[in-house]
C-alpha cells in the first residue's frame, strides 16, 4: 500500500505516551490538508496514537504493517 505523505515523524524506540504526544504536536505544525506519516515500533502505541488523535479534529487515514513496525497516516485539519 503506497500512500503519499508530506511529513514524516519517526517515534521508533519510544514508548507510550510519547508517540501519541509527539504525533499530536506534529499534526499541530503540519499545514492543513497535508499527510503526516508516523513510524512506530512499540505495539501498544499503534492503538494509543490513533485513540489520542481521534480526540482531535485531525483525520486518521490508514495503518501500514511493516513487519514489526508500523506506519500510521493522518491528515492535518485546522
Amino acid at each position: 500500500m503506497a500512500i503519499d505523505y508530506d511529513v514524516e515523524l519517526d517515534v521508533r524506540g519510544q514508548v507510550c505516551p510519547y508517540p501519541a504526544l509527539r504525533t499530536k504536536k506534529a499534526l499541530m505544525k503540519t499545514p492543513p490538508g497535508n499527510i503526516l506519516r508516523v513510524l512506530i515500533d512499540h505495539p501498544p502505541a499503534v492503538e494509543s496514537v490513533q485513540r489520542e488523535v481521534a480526540k482531535t479534529k485531525h483525520r486518521f487515514i490508514a495503518v501500514e504493517d511493516l513487519d514489526g513496525e508500523w506506519a500510521l497516516y493522518f491528515e492535518s485539519v485546522k
